[in-house]
């Protein structure tokens, strides 16, 4: 407990003295004295406060609150504050005060013990924490509004704008500890971290197994750097991924992953570094050379931009590893640290020869110690070896060389056989190493292979880490070059046949033990997918097989970014392949959907569709339509939904459907025509609601067309809650967010929020579900004239999930109910900002639904103020828009009524109208 009140103390020494610095320095009285009162607050906290380590959250949030001050304010005047970043500024210190006040009088309160110390109670400081956390979002918020005004633009992604206190939210990684055994630099490692402290990048070049990462892993545990960036230090290694494969898209994710965030479905460099600009922050990017050497267009074109933009944000310091030499400096290298030793004169000796190489000394350390070698042997041995010429690789030393060929001849390794190399290019070949739980039956063919992972690791050849034997980059490449590999072709067999076989399994029985292999060794199995695709010779129907199921076992449990994008588009295309390329490229699709990813979504299932309709694969053919009508829909893209399922119908493949594939394609027109009113609403869904599997779902969704059209509730309510008995959890879903729909429209709220609750607790199991009722929950608590509560509610939707995947759809849906909370509010500043952020979301998703609903509140924004020019035009674009959707800009919001905005901003139907002060508009 000390060494933390410790940490502490010092961290709040740290975040009083960068307060201070940026008191003196930004330029508005009024942010001064909200970074005079922040310094206060911590000073009482430095100076009476004894339960110290329960403010690590408020202290934190204090140096946030500075950072946005500080970059909020830079150029700014006085004059700036008319808008709405000096009301922004007004509340935050409004709620800074507060917090003060309550702190200041919990230290006066206490007399008696005030002189010693005073020790609060931790539900309290929770209390300040939320009031804290709360005034932060709403100065981001009512900041952003003000960027008109010449003020620098507060760089916060989509995400960023709803999820505002991200870095404050986010699961924190722990960053790697400092290497058990690393000797010798410490004149480096001082260097390096005065070269940080003083914030310049840090580029550290050179051939592997020279300690590059163990460097880098002990400048993040130097106690200067710990101070400065706190628990914003983070270790983003790229090891394990291949050059050639590798995508933009990968290298994000795992960026991500190493910060504790998640991503959006859009714009991911931007959400990363909005979460990087929120505070200092120190990242390694260990093993850079994987994506300096990218072969993938992509990654060429995309990764390096990325790196550079991450790289201009203030306070953030890069330092990369890399084995690449390209663009780097020629600088000598300085041997003295390295070559100090107490070791008698022909160890010495041995060193230079070793170049003093890290990696080989360990190695050959290791090997000495478990053969017995005395120093006389060691020296023999080496001499010997040390007379074959031994060329240089890329990226690679000769004393790495020599050392791994000393080390796989000494005897233990000896004793091994073949099976000890066989093993080691085994675990040079797969990407995530063996998984030590599986390994005897991943390798029948070798039965002693858990004995031999043991010998290996007490050579230090390879290290067991989370279950996985793995091992050190330089002594992959090594292997990998060298007549160890390629993989024996026995070995290779094994190991698809095992993954072949689970993937296989979990396609036909779903169940959870072959499932949790796959996600185990999911990148594992990727890597054996890509490597059959690519020999093209010897592909089978198996291999294409395996690949789309896996992406589908990905799809169902694992939704992420795939390599396997290239490999699948580069499948050659001939009369035997077209199918199972069609295959693999549908489930690539629907990975994208997934991941939100709609461009490239429509690019897969384009393409396979292409190919199912040259196969005469008419059910293939369906499949993508329904695919991608599903996603114009969701989009609000209509008339193109209603386009593309007519065009099936009218093409070859119709004749050839069953009858439930026709159903569903109904079904789906059904639900465009719901929208555009294209058919009187007594003929929506008729077709599909004798079909087994789309009957009850056409049911409800007709009753459900008839409240959108006609309003008449009763009898919709009375046949609703009648089809609510039957079904399945969809069909009782649809039911019950209808007669939400139902209570919300006749005012009975609190019904209404019964409802929801009870679809929260029917899906809980399913996160993002949860997420999109409880923000329906906040907009009719909303209504209800509880604008905290809604509030509450919403933002709770944007906390981290280790689980859920929070999608561009939950962010658009969010985003847009906080700006109708605002609204309703009439706190229009704030609406303002959440509207744009759903416009430019929309934008990113080419999504018009939501684009329209936004860009009618900010023309009722407009039109509330008195600007009724810019009112006028708004509500032009939004018209436009419903024209784009095949919706009638009077029929808005028919299919969607607890998004409408309350009656009382009548800006709209005036304009539609024709009215005061539209007259000109007709």
């Amino acid at each position: 407990m000390k060494m933390k009140d410790d940490t502490v103390v010092q961290a709040l020494k740290v975040t009083i003295a960068a307060v201070n610095t940026t008191k003196d320095l930004v330029p508005i009285d009024l942010a001064k004295g909200i970074l005079g009162t922040i310094a206060n607050i911590l000073n009482i906290v430095q100076s009476v406060i004894e339960n110290k380590s329960d403010f690590q959250v408020i202290i934190n949030m204090c140096d946030a609150i500075r950072g946005v001050l500080e970059e909020a304010t830079e150029g700014a005047t006085e004059d700036d504050l008319r808008g709405s970043v000096g009301k922004a500024l007004s509340k935050l210190n409004v709620s800074v005060n507060h917090v003060n006040s309550e702190i200041a009088s919990r230290k006066e309160g206490n007399f008696l013990h005030r002189v010693f110390s005073v020790t609060i109670d931790r539900d309290k400081i929770a209390g300040w924490e939320k009031d804290l956390d709360r005034a932060l979002m709403l100065f981001n918020t009512g900041a952003i509004a003000g960027i008109g005004i010449g003020i620098k633009k507060l760089a916060l992604g989509l995400e960023g704008n709803i999820n505002r206190i991200n870095f404050l939210k986010y699961r924190p990684t722990v960053p790697p500890s400092r290497p058990s055994m690393f000797y010798g630099r410490d004149a480096l490692v001082a260097e390096l971290t005065d070269l940080v402290i003083n914030d310049e990048h840090i580029a550290l070049i050179g051939p592997g197994g020279m300690g590059k990462s163990s460097l880098s892993k002990a400048i993040l545990n130097e106690p200067l750097i710990t101070e400065k960036f706190s628990d914003r230090r983070f270790f983003v290694t790229y090891d394990g991924l291949d050059p050639a494969t590798i995508t933009f898209e990968a290298f994000v994710t795992r960026f991500a992953t190493a910060l504790g965030t998640e991503l959006a479905g859009s714009d991911p460099v931007r959400q990363l570094s909005t979460f990087l600009r929120s505070a200092r922050a120190l990242v390694v990017l260990d093993n850079a050379e994987t994506f300096e050497e990218a072969s993938g267009s992509s990654a060429l074109e995309k990764i390096p931009p990325a790196i550079a933009d991450i790289a201009d944000i203030p306070g953030v310091i890069l330092i990369l590893t890399s084995r690449s030499r390209r663009n780097s400096p020629q600088r000598s290298m300085d041997n003295e640290g390295s070559s100090r030793s107490d070791a008698e004169e022909e160890i010495k000796d041995l060193l230079k020869e070793l170049e003093f190489h890290p990696l080989s000394i360990n190695l050959l350390a290791n090997a000495a110690q478990q053969n017995n070698w005395s120093p006389h042997m060691l020296l023999k041995r080496w001499n010997h070896l040390h007379s074959k010429v031994l060329e240089h690789g890329r990226g690679k030393l000769q004393s790495l060389s020599f050392t791994m060929q000393l080390s796989l001849s000494s005897p233990s390794i000896r004793d091994l056989g073949e099976d000890g190399r066989r093993t080691l290019a085994i675990i040079a070949f797969l990407p995530q190493g063996l998984n030590a739980d599986l390994a005897s039956v991943l390798l029948p063919s070798l039965p002693q292979v858990d004995a031999i992972c043991d010998v290996l690791c007490i050579q230090s050849l390879v290290y067991r880490q989370n279950n996985f034997i793995k091992m050190l980059a330089p002594i992959r490449h090594y292997v990998q070059d060298s007549a160890l590999s390629p993989i024996d072709t026995t070995s290779l067999r094994d190991i698809c046949d095992f993954y072949d076989h689970t993937v296989e399994e979990w396609s036909e029985e779903q169940d959870h033990h072959h499932a949790d292999i796959i996600i185990s060794d999911h990148l594992n199995i990727e890597h054996i997918v890509a490597f059959n695709l690519a020999r093209v010779s010897d592909a089978t129907n198996q291999i294409y097989d395996v690949c789309w199921q896996f992406l589908w076992c990905l799809l169902c449990h694992l939704p992420r970014p795939t390599t396997l994008s290239t490999a699948i588009f580069d499948i050659v295309e001939n009369p035997s392949t077209r199918t199972l390329k069609a295959h693999c490229l549908y489930y690539l699709g629907a990975l994208y959907g997934a991941l939100c990813q709609v461009g490239e979504k429509q690019k897969a299932l384009r393409a396979a569709e292409t190919l199912y309709i040259a196969a005469s694969v008419h059910e293939g053919v369906a499949w993508c339509v329904t695919g991608r009508a599903n996603l114009y829909t969701c989009q609000g893209r209509f008339i193109e939904a209603k386009k593309v399922l007519e065009d099936l119908q009218g093409s070859d493949s119709w004749d050839y459907l069953n009858e439930g594939e026709k159903a569903h394609v109904w079904y789906l027109l059904g639900r465009a025509q719901m929208h555009t009113l294209a058919a009187p609403v007594d003929e929506l869904f008729v077709k599909s609601m004798e079909d087994r599997d789309w009957g009850l779902r056409s049911h409800i969704a007709h009753w459900v067309a008839k409240f959108y059209s006609e309003r008449d509730i009763v009898p919709v309510k009375m046949h609703l809650e009648d089809l609510l008995q039957r079904g399945d959890m969809y069909d009782r879903q649809s039911a019950l967010h209808v007669l939400a729909e139902v209570a919300f429209c006749e005012d009975r709220l609190s019904e209404a929020m019964d409802i929801l609750q009870s679809i929260i607790e029917m899906k809980g199991q399913f996160l993002s579900s949860v997420d999109w009722y409880t923000v329906f929950k906040g907009v009719v608590a909303s209504q209800q004239g509880n604008y905290d509560l809604a509030r509450e509610l919403i933002h709770k939707t944007s906390r981290p999930s280790e689980f859920a995947l929070h999608s561009t759809d939950i962010f658009l849906h969010r985003s847009y109910a906080s700006a109708r909370v605002e609204l309703t509010a009439e706190e229009y500043d704030r609406a303002e900002s959440y509207f744009t952020a759903t416009v430019e979301g929309c934008d990113v998703q080419s999504e018009l639904m939501f684009k329209a609903f936004s860009v009618r509140g900010l023309g009722e924004i407009a039109f509330a103020r008195g600007n009724f020019a810019l009112a006028e035009q708004r509500f032009a674009e939004a018209q436009f828009l419903c024209t784009d959707m095949g919706v009638s800009p009077r029929r808005l919001y028919s299919c969607f009524p607890i998004s409408a905005l309350p009656e009382r901003f009548e800006g709209w139907l005036l304009f539609l109208d024709g009215r005061s002060p539209f007259e000109k508009a007709m």
